[in-house]
């Protein structure tokens, strides 16, 4: 049975522009125009005509398909829930042939990569006895299938970016037919694109957009400029579903719409300057406060993505003992002084000031396992740890006073390349010694420019972590307000002397 699909009319001729959903399943759909071309318009068009025919998935990243519900009975699936609630869900809609709509509204970018893979792959991996043909419109494909990382980590596009491919190049099999819709042809992964047969091409005006959508419809290179001509809604069209020659069409009326719509102009509410100030720095409302709070609980930070240090750490941590299955336990006290010294060794180089962490820690770990040091190295979050209290000159008799306890607390809350320059304030002030000058606190940020460290004096004094004040002569004197400590005065614009042999604290 041949169904076709009233997508609208040609565009001259006026004679129905038809889509046979059929050849659309086996051939899969791509849908290309910047923002404001009818793309979403355009996809609910083919959504609405065709829901009585097929079983219909749509990944929608701004929730604008969610209409669909009252109208054609889609389940709109909230995507803030586990990937596992997401592949499970995904199965049973394939099992039970119900039309659904996964809303990522609300989720940070790769959050919402993480859970249209998780969807996919469940639409995907679902039993064989369901693969019944299923309609799955991707919009805003760009977001799943990036050519390139870019801001997002490589874990989460490689996952995305494999349930797309999985959907576009072996989806026809278990019956998922692709309709993807993008922007930008160029940000969008060629084999995700080169997978349909059928095109909609829309209103574009970069270059390399139109000569993809060109070269797509097998047009000429001095015909792309037609599609910077194209009207809302317009769009060329070919492919077996569409038609065997690039023909314009334009997309016909729909039954629901979307939630967010275009801006339209309207006039400014008049009223007075001072009331508009008013309501505009008013103290926060008991609702707008629980809804901030409801906003951040919502959103948790995306787990950061493991660097190769942390990587290389982990394969040392989980490598199997060298040692004899009778060898006794690493002594703590043995491992401890190991690795104070390989620290030591480390630091002792002038140039190790100014190299990053990740450096330092392959070096630190080499250094571990050609002393031999029981007990395996830290991971390089304590590294960074033990690094800091080492450059900032803290030694064992230091450590192990009770009162330096409360200088690693109050150092907690400062980002962690400025959590040195307190320990050094702290240090100094412990000591009864000169504040530091600021060549010696540059050093310890890892920088050889006094400006900088005068920048992060005045960063955490600004923050209340530290008060600065002058002597009589213009030395320098630091107060540390949480210990209640301060360094003695001393110049902040003394040459450096001579750095002494490195102290490494006991325990880090």
């Amino acid at each position: 049975m041949t169904v076709g699909v009233d997508m609208g009319v040609t565009d001259p001729g006026e004679s129905p522009a038809m889509l046979d959903l059929e050849e659309l399943l086996a051939t899969r759909l791509l849908v290309q125009g910047n923002s404001g071309s009818g793309k979403s318009h355009l996809l609910r068009r083919l959504l609405e005509q065709s829901a009585p025919w097929v079983q219909q998935a749509v990944i929608d990243p701004e929730g604008d398909f969610v209409t669909l519900a009252e109208r054609f009975g889609h389940i709109v699936v909230d995507a803030e829930r586990g990937e596992a609630d997401l592949q499970r869900i995904a199965a049973r809609v394939r099992q039970h042939r119900v039309s659904v709509v996964l809303n990522l509204e609300g989720l940070e970018a790769e959050q919402q990569m993480r859970a249209a893979a998780a969807f996919l792959g469940g639409l995907f991996d679902a039993e064989r006895d369901h693969w019944y043909p299923m309609l799955v419109v991707v919009d805003e494909a760009q977001l799943f299938a990036p050519t390139a990382a870019g801001e997002f980590s490589d874990d989460a596009r490689k996952v995305s970016l494999g349930a797309m491919t999985n959907l576009m190049c072996r989806g026809r099999k278990r019956g998922l037919a692709g309709v993807i819709a993008t922007q930008r042809l160029a940000k969008l992964a060629k084999n995700v694109a080169a997978e349909a047969s059928n095109f909609l091409m829309g209103r574009t005006f970069l270059d390399i957009d139109m000569m993809r959508a060109a070269d797509l419809l097998g047009m000429e290179r001095r015909q792309a400029e037609a599609f910077r001509d194209l009207a809302r809604g317009h769009f060329i069209a070919l492919g077996p579903a569409l038609s065997r020659r690039p023909i314009p069409i334009r997309i016909g009326d729909v039954e629901t719409q979307a939630r967010s719509t275009s801006p339209k102009l309207m006039p400014l509410p008049e009223q007075p300057a001072e009331e508009a100030r008013d309501l505009i720095f008013a103290p926060p409302t008991a609702e707008e406060r629980e809804h901030e709070r409801e906003q951040v609980q919502r959103r948790p930070a995306p787990a950061p993505m493991p660097s190769t240090n942390d990587l290389l750490a982990r394969v040392v941590r989980e490598r199997p003992a060298m040692t004899a299955p009778d060898a006794p336990e690493a002594d703590p006290q043995a491992r401890e002084a190991g690795l104070n010294a390989v620290m030591g060794e480390i630091l002792s180089d002038p140039d190790a000031a100014f190299r990053s962490h990740a450096v330092l820690y392959q070096d630190f770990l080499v250094r571990c396992r050609i002393r031999r040091v029981p007990g395996g190295p830290p991971d390089l979050a304590e590294f960074r740890r033990r690094l800091t209290v080492a450059r900032a000159g803290v030694d064992a008799q230091i450590a192990e006073n009770p009162q330096w306890e409360a200088a690693l607390r109050g150092a907690e809350g400062l980002p962690e390349d400025i959590q040195g320059v307190y320990l050094l304030f702290a240090r100094a002030a412990l000591e009864g010694a000169p504040c530091p000058p600021d060549g010696e606190i540059a050093r310890i940020c890892g920088s050889r420019s006094p400006g900088r460290a005068r920048r992060l004096v005045q960063y955490m004094e600004q923050r209340g972590y530290i008060v600065c004040r002058n002597d009589l002569r213009g030395a320098r004197i630091v107060a540390l307000p949480d210990l209640g400590w301060e360094t003695r005065a001393g110049d902040a614009n003394a040459e450096m002397a001579p750095e002494p042999p490195t102290r490494v604290a006991e325990g880090g």
